[in-house]
């Protein structure tokens, strides 16, 4: 199952991060999936950086969703296999800066800076896909 990050931001605030359930965005059967992969990246960049570093190059979940309907399984699997690694990526990220504030310390920014450019690359990837 496709998980969200869902907390305060990284900068803001010492909570803790939680990591609960993305509901599915209704994109059409096949794209539900990776509609709902690409949206809790964001959601994790969001995280480390609310503002994503600027406005959005990346396509919109329209352009993307239209993208998909034309691919072909080479373009899809594609997808699959760099939102996996941008997925994870993310993870291990959120996750050092969360074991970092419950050793009761605040994560360096540029430790935050490294991890919300990873996500800006991974998202950047997946979105070329459809360009």
């Amino acid at each position: 199952m496709i998980h969200t990050f869902l907390a305060l931001s990284a900068r803001q605030s010492p909570a803790m991060l939680h990591f609960l359930p993305e509901p599915a965005d209704d994109f059409g059967a096949p794209f539900t999936e990776a509609g709902a992969r690409l949206a809790g990246i964001r959601n994790a960049l969001r995280l480390v950086d609310p503002f994503g570093g600027g406005p959005a190059s990346d396509l919109s979940d329209e352009e993307i969703a239209a993208g998909w309907a034309v691919s072909n399984d080479s373009v899809r699997r594609c997808f699959d296999t760099r939102s996996e690694r941008t997925i994870g990526a993310a993870t291990a990220g959120l996750e050092a800066i969360v074991n970092i504030r419950e050793c009761g310390r605040i994560a360096h920014d540029a430790a935050i800076d490294q991890v919300a450019e990873a996500i800006r690359e991974g998202v950047a990837d997946l979105t070329d896909l459809f360009r």
